[in-house]
């Protein structure tokens, strides 16, 4: 990872993003605020890049719900240089490559209520920001080899796929994985899911972006605008349905997803990047599918995933990189879904 030395100043400003209402992407502003200062056990992180979710689509609008503090920091996923430690500090030191986790108390077992409430750029203040203090419990060291960009996708989208497959999928080689389009998540998953020595079939409703996925290894890929009943397809290449759904479409996609999946099979249940529809709930019973909700994952998890990057030498896909003062545009970028992998912003 290339780095930039920063000397540390204390007592001055730094410029961050601040969402005062939610009522849009036009509702984003650019602020400053005093420095933040590490205290006891508290970290503070020079950000150098982050990366958007669908979900800060769906903060930025309004949509997530009465949890949200405002005026809000947003963005949960970004990456930086550790430039200052508190007292007690031991996890981390000046000149570190960081990230926060995704919830800064989930650190590992099964997530909690508690946990909930810590997540960056909902919850809590996140990452749009030049600097930062995390709690030195709330961070991880990324691999030295990614790039600022790539350190910034992690947090977020890698780790949900992470925990979705390995963690919580228990994904075995030989298994057929269906993920569902070109975001972050689907793409960390056809990636990891190849890593386990599984097969997997995708779809996209973009020849150009059918043709990406192939070649990231994808076995097969099914046009969802050209074949709106793409179930019955992904059944007769994986035999009878797919052991494991990536399933980031919501209800919109959901029924499909339950036809795809063979009996006794596995949906993880991420997004609604697909947005409303109706489905049939007898088909889970039907064919004993295991639907489980997958709402990211602790910093165990991470540091795990961090690992097997770094053996399998395994890069995120980043789409297009914006600078700090186009933040709005990133947004709208990733509004338009025309990325295909993670949409970032460079500090």
């Amino acid at each position: 990872m290339a780095r930039r030395r920063v000397l540390h100043q204390v007592g001055g400003t730094v410029r961050l993003y601040e969402i005062p209402r939610t009522d849009g992407i036009d509702s984003l502003v650019l602020a400053e605020r005093p420095e933040p200062e590490p205290g006891p056990h508290q970290v503070a992180v020079r950000i150098r890049a982050v990366s958007l979710n669908y979900r800060d689509l769906v903060v930025v609008k309004g949509g997530y719900g009465r949890g949200v503090r405002l005026p809000l920091i947003p963005l949960s996923d970004g990456a930086g240089e550790v430039v200052a430690v508190g007292e007690g500090v031991t996890r981390a030191k000046p000149g570190d490559p960081v990230a926060g986790i995704f919830m800064q108390t989930w650190l590992n077992g099964e997530v909690t209520e508690a946990a909930g409430k810590s997540a960056l750029g909902g919850a809590i203040d996140g990452m749009l920001a030049e600097q930062v203090v995390l709690h030195e419990d709330g961070l991880v060291v990324v691999p030295e080899r990614l790039s600022w960009e790539e350190a910034a996708c992690l947090p977020c989208a890698a780790v949900t796929a992470w925990n979705a497959l390995m963690e919580s999928g228990r994904l075995r080689p030989g298994d057929t994985v269906l993920t569902l389009g070109s975001g972050g998540v689907s793409l960390f998953a056809l990636q990891f899911a190849r890593l386990a020595g599984a097969r997997v079939i995708a779809t996209t409703g973009s020849d150009a972006k059918a043709d990406r996925l192939r070649a990231m290894g994808a076995m097969a890929v099914i046009n969802y605008k050209a074949t709106p009943d793409w179930s019955r397809p992904v059944r007769e290449l994986s035999g009878g349905g797919v052991d494991h759904v990536v399933e980031v479409g919501g209800a919109g996609t959901l029924e499909q997803s339950l036809r795809a999946v063979r009996p006794g099979g596995t949906i993880s249940f991420i997004g609604v990047v697909a947005g409303g529809g109706n489905f049939n709930p007898n088909l889970i019973f039907a064919k004993s599918v295991r639907v489980q909700g997958i709402y990211v994952g602790s910093r165990a998890m991470f540091e795990a995933m961090n690992r097997a990057i770094v053996q399998a030498n395994l890069r995120p896909v980043v789409d297009r990189v914006f600078p700090f003062e186009e933040a709005r545009e990133a947004y709208r970028y990733l509004e338009s879904g025309a990325h295909f992998g993670k949409v970032c912003i460079r500090l």
